[in-house]
This record gives structure tokens, sequence and C-alpha cells, in this order.
């Protein structure tokens, strides 16, 4: 049998998805023991029993100064600049990518824009939005919303030229309006695609964030980590590293989950593997 026809089995499938993150696991173990044992004092590859010290502190016991559970208050001061540039996105997504798609005038007149802004390195604004907008939460939403609407814009417009032409056909021989196709005929058919492509949008947006917070913040897990390098404190940072990439599965899980119960039609394709992406 060729391997492409291969069916995985469930316990199969769970095995096979957890072995690289023991593999990653185990390696470091064995890294982390072997320069501790040559240098105790050794920081680049801290132990976990003093990563969960570490991550103990920042999570359950207030700051000396402020008083204040860091970790709790950077992650809300995150999630809070994600969730608002992220939402401007998905708003601006939907507002202009369904012209983009559907009429050929928006299609015309907003298509190239859309497409050179997509391809402008964010970060290379960022001193441009300092300027601009000064150095406080303005900045670091701009950003998220600069990096990630025009593909997001272009995701939904690609998703509304795909739509077959028959509903938009059978919808202007039954006399419906532009307005009415766009919200009874195109909103209903792309609104998974929405999901996908806030999904997508929260790869860069968190790049984006993260840089945001290292060069102009007082809080939040970007100004964590970049506050804390100058000590050398892997046991802080890698555990930081890992909270985010937590938040970030749980975030994306989460709309996957919503998509699936909200628009199962969309997902009647998906099998046992295909359908966890």
């Amino acid at each position: 049998m060729r391997l492409i026809n291969q069916k995985i089995s469930r316990p199969a499938h769970v095995a096979l998805a957890a072995l690289p993150f023991v593999l990653a696991i185990i390696a470091y173990t064995v890294a982390s023991d072997l320069r501790l044992q040559a240098n105790p004092a050794d920081k680049l590859l801290p132990s976990f029993a003093s990563m969960a010290d570490a991550f103990w502190r920042m999570a359950a016991e207030p700051d000396r100064r402020s008083g204040d559970i860091l970790l709790w208050g950077d992650t809300a001061a995150s999630l809070a600049r994600l969730c608002i540039g992220v939402g401007i996105s998905t708003g601006l997504a939907v507002v202009l990518g369904i012209p983009i798609g559907l009429i050929p005038v928006a299609r015309s007149s907003l298509s190239s824009f859309v497409s050179t802004l997509s391809l402008i390195p964010p970060i290379t604004v960022l001193p441009v939005l300092f300027i601009m907008v000064g150095l406080g939460e303005l900045s670091k939403i701009s950003l998220i919303v600069f990096g990630t609407a025009p593909v997001m814009i272009r995701t939904i417009a690609l998703a509304v030229a795909e739509l077959p032409k028959e509903l938009l056909i059978k919808a202007q021989t039954l006399g419906a309006s532009t307005w009415q196709i766009i919200l009874r005929v195109v909103l209903p058919q792309i609104l998974p695609r929405v999901v996908v492509a806030i999904r997508l949008g929260l790869v860069p947006a968190w790049i984006f964030l993260i840089s945001a917070e290292a060069i102009a913040s007082t809080e939040g897990l970007g100004y964590r980590i970049f506050l804390v390098r100058r000590y050398l404190a892997m046991d802080i940072i890698l555990p930081y590293v890992a909270w985010i990439t937590v938040i970030a599965v749980v975030l994306d899980r989460g709309l996957l989950m919503l998509s699936r119960k909200s628009f199962r039609w969309a997902h009647l394709g998906d099998d046992a593997e295909g359908g966890r992406l």
C-alpha cells in the first residue's frame, strides 16, 4: 500500500501528533542537564523545575514594586490589544472585501491599492506610527491593523469572487437588489471564510503585537520578555513564550470549534485528519 493511501486510526493519530512534542521535551531535558552539570549557574537552558518556579512567581505572587500579579496583567494587556486590532481588521475585511469581490467598480478602484498595502512590511511603518500617533495604545493597535487588514481583505474578496455565479444570477432573477444580495446571499456564504481569515490573521497579529510591545510599552507579554532579557532570565522568557503559544492555540482551536458549530455545512467535507486544521 502506498503511503498516501494509508488510513490512520484515532489512537495512532494522537500518538503521532504527540511524538514531536515528546521528543522536543526529551531533547531539551538532556541538553539542560548537560549544561547544568558543567555549570550549575548556567542561564541559557534552565531546568523545568526552575522555569516552573519562575512561572509560579509571575502568576501567583504580587510584584514587590507594583503589587500586581505580572503574568495576568501582561496577558490582559496583550489580549486587549490583540482583540481590538484583529476585530478592527475583521470589520474592514468584511466592509471592503465584499465590495471588492462583488462589485466591479470597487474591485477596479480598491483591489490594486489593498494588494500594494499588503506587500509593505508592517514593521517598517512602526516608526511612522510612533511619530504620528505617539507611543500609546493606538500605535500598537494600528500596527496590528496595518499588518493584518490588507491580507484579510484580500482573503474575503477572493472568497466572494469564488461564490457560484448561479447564486447571484438566481437572486437577481428574483428581483434582489445589490444590498439584498450582499446581506442575504454573500454574507451568509462567506462567514466561514471570515473565521478562517481571523485564524490566519492571528499569526501575524501576534508578531506585530510582540514587536510593538517590545519597543514601546510598560506592560504586556512582549514587554516582559524584552525587559527580562537583559538579565538573561531564560527561566522567565521560555515560560512566557510557552504561555503565548498556549493562548494562540486556544484562540485558534476556539475559532475552529465556533465555525464547526455555527457553520456545519462548511465542514461537511472535513475528515478525521484534515478537519483538524
